[in-house]
C-alpha cells in the first residue's frame, strides 16, 4: 500500500541548513511510487518583457493554491513538498493524488489561457522513471523559520524531470474548461511592492546550480556559509519585514487577481474586495489579530528554496553584492557552479490565505521579472557549457 503520509511524517530537522547539508544520511529517498509534477509558463521571459510579470506570479501562485486546495479537500492532514519558481511550480506527490491534480492543473491552464493568454505547461513523471535513469532525488524537511518548514532536495532529479516535461509538452487544444474544477480559495495579492528597510539596499534574486552533482552538498554549504558571512544570517537578509508591508488599494490590482481567481469577471467581487482592502489597513494596524497576522507574514514567506538548486531572494547593499558576485564568478571560473542573478529595487508578494491566524503562505519574487530574469541568465550560461 502506498505511503501517502511519507512527507507529512518526515521528521522536521532541528539542524541549521549548513549542518543539514553536511551528510547525505540526513536525507531520505522519495518513494518510487510518488511523482514529480511541473507547471511552467511557456515563453515567460518574453511575457516579462511585455510587462506581464504580475500575471506570471499570480499564475504560478494559483497553480500552487489549486494543488493544495485539491489535496486539502481529499486528505486534510496530508503535506506534500512543493516549490514556487516565479513563473511556475514543482510538486512531489503520491500516486493517489496524481490524476486528480493533473486534471485540476490542466483545467486551470485552460482558465489561464482564456483570461491572460499565457500558456501554462503541465506535466508529470514518476520518481521510479527518474531513479531507473540514475537521477537522484533525496529530501529532508528543514525548519527555515519558527513557523515555516520547507523541503530541501538534493540530487538532479527535479531538474531532469523539468527538462523532460518541458521537452515533451504538447498543448491540448481539445479540452473544455470546467468551471466547477477551479478552486482558488484563499488567493490574495493585495500588497504593494516591498522596498528594502534601508534605502541603499537592493533586492537580489539568485539561482545557483552545482555542476558536479556528487559535490552538490559541499558546494551549497560553502555558498550559504559565504552568504551568512557577507550578508548576515537568513533572518537579517529576509526581504519581508512587517513594518515595510503596505496594502495596495488599486482597483487594477484586484482586477488582475480576479482574472486569475474567478471563472468570470465580477463587479460585485471587485467592489467588495476593494472595500475590504481599504478597511484592512485598520484591521492590520489596530486589532490584535491583525498585528499578529502582519508579524507572521515574514515567518511564512518563501524566500529560500533548495530543489537541487539554490533559489533565493534577499536584500543587500551594493558593495556587499559586488563582493558576493566576485566570489561566485571565481566558483564559476573553477567550473564548480553556474548561476543567474537579478538585482532590482523591490520584492513582490502573492499570498494564499485560508486563515489569518494559522493557515497562510506567501510567495516572494523580485520586480522586473525576478526569478524569470535570473533564469534567463542561467539558461544562457548552461547552453554555453
Amino acid at each position: 500500500m502506498e505511503d501517502i503520509q511519507y512527507y507529512t511524517e518526515l521528521k522536521n530537522s532541528s539542524k541549521n541548513l549548513i549542518d543539514l547539508l553536511e551528510s547525505e544520511s540526513y536525507f531520505s529517498d522519495v518513494p518510487n511510487t510518488w511523482h514529480v509534477v511541473v507547471v511552467d509558463i511557456q515563453n515567460s521571459t518574453q511575457a516579462v518583457d511585455e510587462g506581464k510579470h504580475h500575471q506570471i506570479n499570480l499564475t504560478a501562485t494559483g497553480a500552487i493554491i489549486s494543488v493544495l486546495n485539491t489535496i486539502r479537500k481529499e486528505k486534510q492532514r496530508t503535506e506534500i513538498p512543493y516549490f514556487f519558481g516565479g513563473d511556475g511550480a514543482t510538486f512531489i506527490l503520491p500516486t493517489m493524488f496524481l490524476n486528480k491534480v493533473i486534471l485540476i492543473l490542466e483545467n486551470y491552464s485552460l482558465h489561464i489561457k482564456r483570461n491572460t493568454n499565457l500558456i501554462l505547461r503541465v506535466g508529470h513523471i514518476s520518481v521510479q522513471h527518474l531513479v531507473t535513469r540514475k537521477y537522484s532525488l533525496k529530501i529532508a524537511k528543514h525548519q527555515l523559520t519558527q513557523q515555516l518548514s520547507i523541503p530541501i532536495v538534493i540530487g538532479n532529479g527535479l531538474k531532469k524531470a523539468e527538462e523532460i516535461i518541458k521537452t515533451n509538452f504538447e498543448e491540448n487544444n481539445f479540452a473544455v474548461f470546467e468551471k466547477d474544477l477551479l478552486n482558488l480559495e484563499g488567493m490574495e495579492c493585495r500588497w504593494k511592492q516591498i522596498d528594502p528597510t534601508q534605502a541603499k539596499k537592493k533586492v537580489i534574486c539568485l539561482l545557483l546550480d552545482a555542476i558536479d552533482e556528487t559535490n552538490q552538498r559541499a558546494i551549497y554549504r560553502e555558498v550559504i556559509t559565504k552568504m551568512d558571512a557577507i550578508f548576515g544570517i537568513f533572518k537579517s537578509r529576509q526581504p519581508i519585514k512587517s513594518n515595510t508591508l503596505k496594502l495596495n488599494f488599486s482597483l487594477l490590482k484586484i482586477w488582475e487577481e480576479m482574472k486569475i481567481s474567478l471563472v468570470n469577471k465580477n463587479l460585485i467581487y471587485l467592489l467588495k474586495n476593494w472595500i475590504a482592502t481599504l478597511t484592512g489597513k485598520f484591521y492590520l494596524n489596530l486589532s490584535r489579530n491583525g498585528k499578529q497576522y502582519l508579524k507572521q507574514i515574514g515567518q511564512l514567506s518563501h524566500t529560500f528554496m533548495l530543489d537541487g538548486m539554490i533559489n533565493t531572494i534577499f536584500t543587500a547593499e551594493q558593495h556587499k553584492i559586488d563582493l558576493f558576485i566576485a566570489y561566485l564568478n571565481q566558483l564559476e571560473k573553477d567550473k564548480k557552479i553556474i548561476y543567474g542573478i537579478h538585482i532590482t529595487h523591490a520584492a513582490v508578494m502573492s499570498c494564499y490565505v485560508l486563515d489569518r491566524k494559522t493557515k497562510h503562505s506567501h510567495f516572494v519574487d523580485g520586480t522586473e521579472g525576478g526569478y524569470t530574469s535570473a533564469a534567463k541568465i542561467l539558461k544562457n550560461k548552461s547552453q554555453k557549457e
